[in-house]
This record gives structure tokens, sequence and C-alpha cells, in this order.
């Protein structure tokens, strides 16, 4: 059987501090292939409409802490190419969102739909990312906006079908909110992991739905999710836990 750990942040709203950033790296450091290091969006304070062109220095940060990855919070979006890619320009690891993509061949995205990673004992984890819609076709905002999204719930289970066959744990990365998460739970059983944001909620030791473990925990870096993942035969093993950061 082989064992694997998930920590997992969201919510950061720029409000990570120095202290808490090293017990992270420290964290990350010492699971070496044995797991990853993941948040759920929201991580920067920045609004919709400015953005700061050099970045945003909280991406320095955790990725010198050893994030493998986050997902698209609201804030992180921008509505233009320019400001989307400055939003993330800081950021050294993968930014995922699936569902959003460009209004025209000209825009081009600063995020990928999904990560692949082998870890300890050969276990293939997959993590891809979704994210609480912001410009969509029906809205008017589309005809100034580079980039709309699609319906989260309908792309996470279209994105976990096709991740699946190829993969021994499965994570959706969200930021849409705990009752779209439980909506993709329902709709995609074939995910193992929801680790999720935006609602701000505390889980201390997760929400089941069927096969699939829901984790979310709280609000500007009080708190660290961990999830314990135990591989064999059958369906992986998840058990949650929240402590303070």
């Amino acid at each position: 059987m082989t064992r694997l750990t998930i920590l997992h942040t969201n919510d950061f709203h720029n409000r990570l501090l120095p202290g808490q950033a090293a017990r992270l790296a420290a964290l990350r450091s010492a699971l070496g292939t044995g797991g990853l290091l993941l948040d759920a969006g929201d991580a920067i304070s920045a609004g919709n409409v400015t953005f700061r062109p050099g970045g945003e220095p909280i991406l320095d940060v955790m990725s010198q802490a050893g994030y493998d990855a986050m997902t698209v919070g609201n804030r992180e979006f921008h509505f233009t190419q320019a400001g989307f890619r400055a939003k993330l320009s800081r950021a050294r690891f993968p930014v995922l969102c699936a569902n959003v993509r460009p209004r025209s061949p000209e825009a081009l995205l600063p995020v990928v739909p999904s990560i692949r990673r082998t870890l300890e004992g050969g276990v293939r984890v997959a993590v891809f990312g979704v994210t609480v819609p912001m410009v969509t076709e029906r809205m008017l905002a589309r005809r100034v906006s580079a980039f709309v999204f699609d319906d989260p719930v309908r792309v996470a289970a279209e994105t976990a079908r096709e991740l699946r066959p190829d993969c021994d744990l499965l994570v959706c990365l969200s930021h849409a909110g705990l009752g779209r998460d439980r909506e993709i739970a329902a709709r995609a059983p074939e995910i193992d992991l929801i680790v999720g944001g935006h609602t701000h909620a505390v889980l201390d030791a997760g929400e089941r739905a069927g096969d699939t473990l829901i984790v979310q925990a709280g609000w500007w870096g009080r708190l660290l999710g961990t999830v314990e993942v135990r591989l064999g035969q059958g369906k992986p093993r998840l058990v949650a836990k929240i402590e303070p950061l």
C-alpha cells in the first residue's frame, strides 16, 4: 500500500504571513515525492477591474513555499489579456482552470486545464481546476472580455471522464463554491478528491459525497488542510483533517 499526503489551502486574500509560508515550505520539502501542496484560489487581493502591472507578490511567496498548483479564483481573473497575465505572472507553478476559454484566437490563456504528476510508488496523479463563472456567453460583459467561462459542473464532469483512465488519484481544484462542489461530486463520481474554495467553509474532516471527498480550509490562511491518501487495490482511501496554520 502506498501513502501520499495532499496539503491544501484556499482564499488567502493576500494574508499569507512569513511564518506561515515558512511552515508550508518545510512541510512541502519534507513530503518530497510523497505528496502535493495545492491551493484553491483567491490567493491575491486584487479586484476584478484594476490589477498590478508587475504582478502579485504573494505568488512569489507561494512559489518559494513549493506549491505544486493552484486554481484560478475570481480574484485572479481579469477580463483583459494583459490583466489576466499580469495577475498570474509571478506564479512559478501551474495555475489551472479548465472552464475558461478565449473569445478569439488572439487571446492567449495564462492557465492550463490540468497537470499530471507521478509520485512515490509510481502513483499517477491528475489535478484539474475549475472556477466560478465570471463572464459567460449570456452576459453583456462578454463584449469587452477577452475570455468567457463555461459551466464548471459540466466541464468538471467532462474533464474527469477524460483524465480518469490514466491516473490512480484524480483531484479537482475548485473555486466554484461548496454548493457547486457537491454538484460536481454528484455528476463526476470519477473524482477522488475535490479541494474547494470561494465559500470560506471549514470542513474539519471533509464531506463525503459517494466515493468523493470534498475539503475546504476556511479563509485568510488561518487553517491548513491535510488529506492522507492510501492507495492499494480498489478505490483510494482518503482521510481529511484541518489544523491551524
